[in-house]
């Protein structure tokens, strides 16, 4: 009954943290228009983080419990979700032309799990020296797309907001409690789940944890598709593995120093080799087409085996 009771709990979480990552990018979205800010660039910054909330909820509430395989595992399995499952099952049902994300926002995603692994193999764990790195490097990041933007000859339309001040005021508040009541939910009922079936934290947020957070990008992504707006699909997969590597690291670690665990650092070079090699492909063909993206979805079930089999 109580393993009942804590996977009701994380399906809750899960919910929570998606429905709560679309009230606060509504309401973040309206004051942002409210105060003149280009569509553009909310796109870049808000719905980005928005995307992420639930990551960086789940991570965040981990660290504060000193659940760091659960915190890195999340983040880890959350990026490989989206090269393999959400980019290879958006490129089944649509050709995704990669255009300007190939020359600057691949090369940086790529750079940013460098980075993470440099930190990391300086003594194994992310201190909050390192975090603040990684904070500062996604700040460098965000001051580029705004700068690049702007610089760009891409007429900045601002858009009439959709909700009032006060609405979209209750908007950001009920949705950022429902992150954090979210991301309780998820890391209580992983933990739980993982004693119960005796899995590992780290299974648990290498597989669980990561599919349940990244369906917002899933969501996104084959919406845009269904839509005919490919173009968003990679912008929003390159852009919300950046952000959980940069700001969800970053900011996890600056709360409490995170440790990792030997298998991690296979699955962190294996995201490296992963990212790498949709990079490649991209630089050679421009395109993602449904051939890729079925050896994408494959490449995944793969990597799901080979983890669940190593647990």
């Amino acid at each position: 009954m109580d393993l009942i009771i804590q996977v009701v709990l994380l399906l809750v979480g899960f919910l929570l943290l998606i429905k709560g990552a679309d009230w606060f990018v509504a309401g973040s979205s309206d004051i942002a228009k409210l105060l003149k800010i280009p569509t553009m660039i909310v796109g870049l910054t808000i719905v980005s983080f928005g995307t992420s909330a639930p990551e960086a909820a789940v991570s965040v509430v981990s660290s504060l419990q000193g659940s760091n395989a659960l915190a890195i595992s999340n983040v880890i399995g959350s990026n490989i979700f989206n090269l393999l499952a959400v980019l290879g099952m958006s490129a089944i049902f649509a050709t995704i032309a990669l255009k300007d994300v190939i020359h600057d926002d691949f090369p940086y995603l790529i750079f940013s799990t460098i980075l993470v692994i440099v930190l990391i193999v300086f003594g194994w764990n992310l201190t909050r020296i390192d975090g603040l790195i990684l904070l500062i490097f996604l700040a460098i990041y965000l001051i580029y797309l705004i700068w690049d933007v702007k610089r760009s000859k891409v007429d900045l339309v601002v858009d009439n907001p959709d909700h009032s001040l006060v609405m979209a005021i209750i908007l950001i508040v009920v949705g950022m409690a429902s992150i954090v009541l979210g991301g309780e939910f998820v890391v209580n009922g992983a933990k739980a789940l993982a004693l119960a079936v005796g899995m590992s934290e780290t299974l648990v947020g290498l597989t669980v944890v990561a599919i349940g957070t990244s369906l917002p990008e899933l969501v996104t992504s084959l919406s845009a598709v269904k839509k005919g707006e490919v173009d968003l699909v990679i912008g929003n997969v390159i852009g919300s593995n950046i952000f959980n590597l940069l700001f969800i690291l970053g900011l996890s670690s600056f709360i409490s120093p995170i440790t990792l665990g030997s298998n991690l650092i296979v699955d962190l070079l294996l995201l490296l080799i992963i990212t790498v090699i949709c990079f490649v492909y991209g630089k050679f063909k421009s395109e993602y087409n449904r051939k890729i993206g079925i050896i994408l979805v494959l490449m995944f079930i793969l990597y799901m085996a080979f983890i669940i089999l190593r647990n």
